[in-house]
Formats: structure tokens, C-alpha cells, sequence
């Protein structure tokens, strides 16, 4: 299928967490939307491999994807060496997205910043005639959404209108993150607290206001932006 956007992530529920709003509005506009995780999150402290799946598929259906698949590049060590490349080059010439929505360059799971590169240099490969099958295709643009560790952001996209799809989507992944009265019998961690929860509305409403807006989602682009019209960039909102 043939995607506008295709957001990528190390694991299920890193492309909900940085950029669902996001995703969810493309989506909403009528662009075609497409979900990759990496890895299986197999090696993940709560949940397994296959619970995993289910609610990565849930959360896509949920913020409006076309496609939600997974690749096996091992959690806890995600591998980037030619084999990774030869798949992800093959599925960004079937997809042909126009747009790659990724992590960031660095982040405190190291396999946030190790996915960074790999889709970086796969986004370039994939544009070679002569590297591996098919038609050669190269994406005009990887931005990098907010994970952990905060960064300059090169643009914010108000997400407001759709912040309650995006919590929707984070509601599916009820291993994986902390959802009010659950009782699972499995460990805590950072990411299934109270605290987090908060601390991701926080982010966003952090975001939201610089651009006189509710919610927000930050990104990174390493290339200066074109503007055809330097007024749509105006704030919004009460100043």
C-alpha cells in the first residue's frame, strides 16, 4: 500500500507515546498512515511478545493507520546491520511514504537512538538504484519525535483536536502503561506509574501553550524547513 506518512518506532507503543496526536490528525486530513515497530518488544518487563501485537494492532486501529506491522530486530539490543537494512529499505520501496516520523538521535533506551540510525540510513539506501530489489525510492523528510530525553524542537504540531484518540490508543496498551484501577501482577516501572501518565499530558500541554494551543507534540528535523508562507506559522491562541 502506498502511505503519505509512515511513523516508526523501537518498539509498540514508543510511535503512540511521541507522535499519536500527530498521526491521528494526518489521518483525520486524509492522509494515508502507516505504523512500524522494529521489534517485537519481547524483552520488555511487562507483557509479552504476542499481548504486545494485539494492542499495537488496537492502538493503530484506534488513531486511524492503514497498515501496522512489526519487524524482529531484537528488543534490548536492537540490531541495524545489513540484514535490518535489506528489510527496512524493502518496505519503505513497497510503502513509498513520503514522510518518516522516527525517534530521536539520542534517548535514554538506547534502542531509541539505535532505531534513529537505522531508519536514518535506510531512508537514504532506499533511494540508491543499485542497493538491493525494487524500485528505488527515497522519502522527502525523517522528522524525529519526542521520546525521553527533551530537545530543541524544530516545529510542534497542535494536537489538541485529537488528543483524546491519542489517549485512547495509549488506553490500548494496558500492559505497557499505566491505566487507572488495573491490577496486573507484574512489576512497576517508570512507564506504567502514575507519574508518567502525567508527566505525558504534561509534555504535551508543556508544548502546547509555546504555540498558544492545548497539546502539542515537539520534532526534530536535522535540515532547515521551507516556508511558502511565513503567516501560517503565526501562534495561535490568546497572547
Amino acid at each position: 500500500m502506498k502511505l503519505d506518512v509512515l511513523a516508526i518506532g523501537a518498539h509498540p507503543d514508543d510511535v503512540e507515546l511521541g507522535c499519536g496526536g500527530t498521526l491521528a490528525l494526518l489521518a483525520r486530513q486524509g492522509a494515508k498512515v502507516g505504523i512500524l515497530h522494529l521489534t517485537r518488544g519481547e524483552a520488555g518487563t511487562r507483557g509479552t511478545a504476542e499481548e504486545r501485537r494485539r494492542e499495537a494492532e488496537e492502538a493503530g486501529r484506534i488513531l486511524g493507520a492503514a497498515t501496522v506491522e512489526i519487524m524482529d530486530c531484537g528488543d534490548g539490543g536492537l540490531r541495524r546491520g545489513e540484514p535490518e537494512e535489506n528489510e527496512l529499505i524493502e518496505r519503505l520501496r513497497l510503502e513509498r511514504p513520503e514522510l518518516i516520523l522516527a525517534p530521536s538521535p539520542s534517548d535514554r533506551h538506547p534502542d531509541h537512538g539505535r532505531a534513529h540510525r537505522l531508519v536514518a540510513d535506510c531512508a537514504y539506501y532506499a533511494g540508491l538504484a543499485r542497493r538491493g530489489a525494487g524500485e528505488p525510492h527515497r522519502p522527502a523528510a525523517v522528522f524525529s519525535y519526542m521520546q525521553h530525553d527533551p530537545f530543541d524542537p524544530s516545529f510542534i504540531v497542535e494536537v489538541s483536536a485529537t488528543w483524546e484518540v491519542k489517549l485512547a490508543a495509549l488506553a490500548a496498551y494496558g500492559s505497557q502503561l499505566h491505566q487507572p484501577g488495573e491490577d496486573r501482577a507484574e512489576p512497576r516501572t517508570k512507564v506504567a506509574s502514575p507519574e508518567f501518565r502525567q508527566a505525558v499530558e504534561g509534555r504535551a500541554s508543556h508544548y502546547g501553550i509555546l504555540v498558544g494551543a492545548a497539546y502539542g507534540e515537539p520534532f526534530w528535523s536535522r535540515l532547515p524547513l521551507a516556508v511558502e508562507d511565513p503567516l501560517s506559522l503565526l501562534p495561535r491562541g490568546l497572547r
